[in-house]
């Protein structure tokens, strides 16, 4: 979906899987209400989709119940926007009672985990396969993406994300996660 992506296609639209997306909808009830990183290939299928270059995901208001986000994981310079703009953006979502699932790059030394994943999501599913086959242009790309990914789970339901995700990838609760208060510069 995104400039960080580039290295191995030049399409920013990179569009989850059939098998997360149905994961996603068994623990949103069959049906994800809103997904604000649209494209014209997504196979989401989302009650409400936001795309580029109509609508901004970033700027438009995420009123939903169940949000589903493959956000761009790397920077768009001419938007001037980066993937933690997007970890913002959930956490909005999220303080307004909504639930959220997001597919982003495991990056876990970065700022946007340690401040919007470990203190903020209640689950994060580390998926088994080593790299996500997105579609690119309706087609699996079988080279896969150039990083590992992990689901990441924002609500009160993290049991229903457990048993939708677990033969996705190992589901790890955050929910009596101790986490200390960070001493540390994050960049």
């Amino acid at each position: 979906m995104t400039a960080g992506r580039q290295s191995v296609s030049l399409t920013k639209d990179w569009c989850t899987p059939p098998s997360i997306i149905e994961c996603v909808k068994s623990v949103f009830g069959g049906e994800i209400e809103l997904d604000p990183c649209s494209n014209s290939w997504s196979l989401v299928n989302a009650n409400r989709e936001f795309m580029l270059p109509e609508h901004d995901g970033l700027k438009e208001p995420w009123d939903a119940g169940t949000i589903y986000v493959n956000p761009p994981y790397g920077s768009d310079p001419t938007r001037g926007t980066r993937i933690i703009h997007w970890f913002e953006k959930i956490s909005e979502a999220v303080n307004k009672g909504s639930e959220v699932i997001a597919l982003v790059p495991v990056a876990t030394n970065t700022k946007h985990w340690k401040t919007y994943v470990y203190p903020k999501a209640a689950a994060i599913c580390f998926l088994y396969q080593p790299r996500v086959k997105f579609f690119i242009e309706g087609r699996e790309d079988t080279r896969g993406a150039p990083m590992s990914c992990a689901v990441l789970y924002y609500g009160p339901r993290w049991e229903a994300f457990a048993a939708s995700f677990r033969e996705q990838g190992a589901v790890i609760s955050l929910a009596d996660a101790v986490l200390p208060t960070p001493k540390l510069t994050l960049f």
